[in-house]
């Protein structure tokens, strides 16, 4: 924070102690004082909004949801505000109950890569006033902004704003400006494959929605054990890491997450269990049954079982009346038949 800052806050604040210590007021006094400090915050936000502010890193805390899984070109990011400067601000809050804090509304990679570097020990930063409600909203706004986002990355977007109590389904889908049902899709996407190993994953920019929606309905068939596949996508990244050390060359990060997807992908795929096949109808013939002489119905084998038909007509109702007891008497009849 700069001097001037602490300075006009320093002001501020000993007007507002300087008010409390005094004697209680009486009902024009109380008025007069709640008056003098909305006009004392609402000066304070005047200069916040239209100043560029420098902050300390250290000082701005990101709790917000997570919009992006790959921070992988922050190390770029630095190595360009080091050499041309921070050109555009982060949007942050006062923190609710730390007066020398501030919490992110958007800007986490600038501030990530900031708080990296050796050289830019400020962060410059617009100070807006809003509530919880509000920032949420900001920072979707910035996020519809971006068209860089994968698929999983805003799908797990939408399950963190739905978890974190911003509001339900359609909620969501209104301020994504999406059809309902595909933050339906989305939240049962990353319920089936798991928050885990979604993020283990990456942001996989190269698959789309329907390799997803494929993956999730294979897991849901599958007995996979869930470490396997966190180890799965984990060895694709240790692989890369290894391949910078030795040869000094990184591969493309959202590659790299791609071929995670897809080792997973390949590692359900192979543990589905295949389609019995179908075994050919039995080709046994159709039996008649008779009753008195005149035909009554049919017996035949088939892949199931016995198939046992009967003439419609009052017989016919009494047996499936009576089936149970029926097929009783003639289970005793059989073991009967087996001991003698």
């Amino acid at each position: 924070m700069t001097t001037s800052k602490k300075k006009r806050l320093s002001m501020l604040d000993s007007i507002s102690a300087a008010r409390a210590g005094s004697p209680a007021p009486t009902a024009s006094a109380a008025t007069s004082m709640m008056s003098s400090n909305r006009a004392l915050r609402s000066a304070r936000d005047a200069v916040d909004a239209h100043r560029v502010w420098e902050l300390d890193p250290a000082d701005v805390i990101d709790d917000r949801p997570a919009d992006r899984l790959d921070p992988e070109d922050v190390i770029d990011l630095r190595d360009a505000i080091e050499a041309n400067g921070q050109t555009v601000p982060i949007l942050v809050r006062r923190h609710p109950s730390e007066s020398e804090k501030y919490l992110l509304v958007y800007g986490r990679r600038r501030l990530e890569a900031i708080k990296q570097s050796d050289k830019v020990t400020k962060i410059r930063a617009l100070v807006a006033s809003m509530d919880d409600h509000s920032a949420v909203q900001a920072q979707i706004s910035e996020n519809m902004a971006r068209r860089d986002l994968s698929f999983i990355e805003k799908a797990l977007f939408a399950q963190e704003l739905v978890s974190s109590g911003f509001g339900n389904q359609t909620q969501v889908a209104e301020v994504l400006t999406v059809p309902k049902s595909a933050i339906s899709m989305a939240l049962s996407v990353v319920d089936a494959v798991g928050a885990d190993l979604v993020r283990v994953i990456g942001a996989a920019h190269g698959i789309g929605r329907p390799r997803w929606e494929a993956l999730a309905k294979n897991l849901r068939s599958s007995a996979v054990d869930a470490d396997k596949l966190l180890t799965v996508a984990e060895d694709v990244h240790v692989a890369a890491t290894i391949r910078l050390t030795e040869t000094g060359q990184a591969d493309d990060p959202s590659e790299v997450s791609t071929k995670a997807f897809e080792a997973v992908e390949a590692y359900v795929a192979a543990g589905l269990k295949p389609k019995a096949a179908k075994t050919p109808a039995s080709k046994a013939p159709q039996r008649g049954l008779k009753i008195g002489g005149k035909r009554a119905g049919s017996v035949k084998r088939t892949n199931a079982g016995i198939a046992l038909t009967l003439n419609n007509g009052p017989f016919a109702d009494w047996v499936e009346n009576e089936a149970q007891d029926l097929v009783e008497e003639l289970h005793a009849r059989w073991l009967q038949r087996r001991e003698d």
